[in-house]
């Protein structure tokens, strides 16, 4: 395995793990999924904070809505090829900034 290719299997893998973390303090915070309604509650500070809290959580939302669809309302093989191809895409380049930002602040080398 190369060290490039090493590399994205490891943001991938930072990405889904941050995104799992992420969505579970929100529910044990909460008491409630979290889920992409939370931009819809109209224009309030509570819906600007929302973003940037579902640009990382977004890989775990995705997978976790694809699979409940799997088994809720029978969803094509298909769907959830595109699902999980998305969701892994958006891992990866989450995983790949928080890993560069934590290069940036100097804990990892």
């Amino acid at each position: 395995m190369t060290p490039e290719a090493l590399n994205t299997f490891f943001s991938i893998c930072i990405g889904f793990a941050l995104a799992g973390a992420l969505v579970n303090g929100y529910q044990a915070l909460a008491q409630r999924p979290a889920g992409f309604g939370l931009l819809q509650e109209g224009v309030a500070p509570k819906t600007f904070a929302a973003v940037p809290f579902l640009v990382f959580a977004a890989p775990f939302i995705i997978m976790r809505n694809t699979l409940r669809g799997v088994r809720v309302e029978s969803r094509r093989v298909e769907f959830v090829m595109m699902a999980t191809v998305i969701a892994g895409f958006w891992s990866m380049m989450s995983g790949t900034f928080f890993l560069m930002t934590l290069r940036a602040a100097g804990i990892l080398v």
